[in-house]
């Protein structure tokens, strides 16, 4: 509508150069924001494998009886737990979220249970190391739910077709180079919206060290 005149050039791409080095810098941040979120995922992930196998281990400590029911429950809980990992679908979500929960109060009655006949410091390893389970579930699922706002990706998205415009405004004439930068922009939202989904995409985080600790996890 209005063509840009030469003597106005200086300044817009003064204006282009501003705008697209502040979107280089947006993308930059939240590319490093959902780096940071999945680290923390897979650190978690490990952790919770970590605090899981090591009740296991301690479940020697409790009474005969009562330590074959624990590590029972320990395997099917943790049966759920690489389940949750796996889970794309809302509906299965809701029911491994569900039997998670109910497995977590069993497994709390039985070492309450256990210990209360023989209150030492020996059988207190075996409280704090079911503490540390049901703990290292809620982080994951804290994790989890940390994402990059909708309002960021909306002002993401605002700045961007904003520099697409200006991109274009600025070409002399009609080019296919003025695709160019919507196509390395969609790229880059596209790789930090796949890593910042924890359920969806291509990158997700798999549970390695859970599996491998089901591996090891043998019913007696």
């Amino acid at each position: 509508m209005r063509p840009l005149k030469e003597e106005e050039r200086e300044d817009f791409n003064l204006v282009r150069t501003a705008a697209l080095t502040l979107l280089g810098l947006i993308i930059g941040f939240s590319f490093a924001m959902a780096v940071s979120r999945y680290d923390q995922r897979k650190n978690l992930e490990e952790a919770e494998a970590n605090a899981i196998g090591t009740e296991y281990v301690r479940a020697d400590i409790l009474p005969a009886e009562h330590a074959t029911k624990l590590r029972e429950l320990l395997k099917r809980y943790l049966d759920q737990r690489v389940a949750f990992y796996l889970a794309r679908d809302r509906a299965q979500l809701g029911q491994i979220n569900a039997e998670t929960a109910k497995l977590q109060a069993e497994l709390w009655s039985i070492v309450v249970n256990a210990v209360m006949s023989r209150q030492t410091a020996v059988e207190a390893l075996v409280v704090a190391g079911m503490n540390d389970v049901l703990n290292s579930q809620g982080y994951t699922q804290a994790a989890w739910w940390n994402r990059i706002p909708v309002s960021a990706w909306a002002l993401m998205g605002l700045i961007a077709i904003s520099c697409n415009l200006l991109f274009g405004y600025g070409e002399r004439r009609g080019s296919a180079l003025a695709l160019v930068l919507p196509f390395i922009v969609s790229i880059a939202f596209f790789l930090i919206a796949d890593i910042d989904s924890p359920r969806a995409g291509v990158i997700r985080v798999a549970p390695q060290n859970l599996l491998a600790l089901s591996q090891t996890m043998t019913p007696n």
